[in-house]
């Protein structure tokens, strides 16, 4: 598993849950280290194991645990290059489901050797999407709670009113749903394309 995805559970954990949670982890699993290099590979075990773990130690699923780390992705202050990466999408909310199918090979263009599982968006009416996650296609079982976390925290950023409900996976396949409610049900986080300097 690429570093860079095992270094965002760990500011996950830290951010959210405090340094000593996150220090209590990589003692019971008894990793020799307490911090992930971002651009390391590391065995997919670990991550697996690493997941399950901070499952426990939370008291929550797994989905839950993934779909968190996505909103965390998006939402939190020390994550605002990836939110303004995702904003960069387009102007709505509906735009930004457009871009989606784009977004493994846009990271890529950002980090080379991050394989990340293929989107794949179909418009069923105005209002209703679906959208599948190839998990199977780099290893990453569950990477649609992680994708359903994410699209939650940019719905909110944009403004918009969405329903979200991760159907399951079968085949390598993890299907979501997605229900759009209103397009402009709220005023959304500001967003400006420049970055102001000093």
């Amino acid at each position: 598993m690429h570093g860079l995805i095992n270094r965002s559970i760990e500011r996950f954990v830290r951010d959210t849950y405090g340094r000593d949670v996150w220090i209590g982890l990589t003692q019971k699993l008894d990793l020799g280290f307490t911090e992930f290099e971002s651009m390391l590979t590391y065995d997919d075990e670990l991550t697996a194991r690493l997941l399950d773990e901070l499952s426990s130690s939370l008291d929550k699923p797994t989905a839950d645990v993934l779909e968190d780390i996505g909103t965390y992705l998006v939402s939190h202050p020390s994550c605002e290059a990836l939110r303004r990466l995702l904003r960069f999408s387009g102007v709505n909310f509906v735009d930004f489901l457009h871009s989606l199918d784009d977004l493994p090979a846009r990271t890529q263009l950002a980090v080379s050797d991050l394989d990340l599982p293929g989107l794949e968006l179909r418009e069923f009416a105005t209002d209703f999407f679906c959208l599948t996650v190839h998990s199977d296609q780099v290893r990453m079982p569950g990477f649609g709670h992680v994708v359903t976390g994410l699209l939650r925290a940019m719905a909110d950023d944009y403004g918009a009113l969405v329903f979200l409900e991760h159907k399951g996976g079968r085949d390598g396949r993890e299907i979501i749903d997605v229900r759009l409610l209103e397009t402009a049900f709220a005023s959304g986080r500001d967003f400006e394309l420049g970055v102001r300097a000093g």
